[in-house]
């Protein structure tokens, strides 16, 4: 974040095992510079208990987590404002009720 390479708001990288799985389509969340926190982070919050109850963690995240994900991604991007970003900063720390 202090070399510009990140902000604070904005799409968590991604394991480069999955990049390789997406759409030409997904693959414009790339575009977007990386954050600390995003929307996608707060609705998965309890990612790791999805996946931990999961018979196939991994087909989970790739079929079902993963694209959605990367659908609230592009959908911020679009509209995305510091009002927005700060919204999500407050959501992260529990000071915001989630939608």
């Amino acid at each position: 974040m202090l070399t510009g390479d990140m902000s604070l708001v904005g799409p968590r990288p991604e394991v480069q095992k999955y990049v390789d799985l997406y759409t030409l389509e997904q693959r414009r969340v790339l575009d977007l510079r990386p954050g600390i926190t995003d929307l996608a982070s707060v609705k998965y919050r309890r990612e790791s208990e999805l996946l931990a109850n999961s018979e196939d963690p991994d087909r989970t995240y790739v079929d079902e987590i993963m694209p959605e994900k990367i659908r609230i991604n592009l959908d911020y991007a679009r509209e995305a404002n510091l009002a927005d970003d700060f919204r999500v900063i407050l959501m992260t720390l529990g000071l915001w009720p989630r939608r």
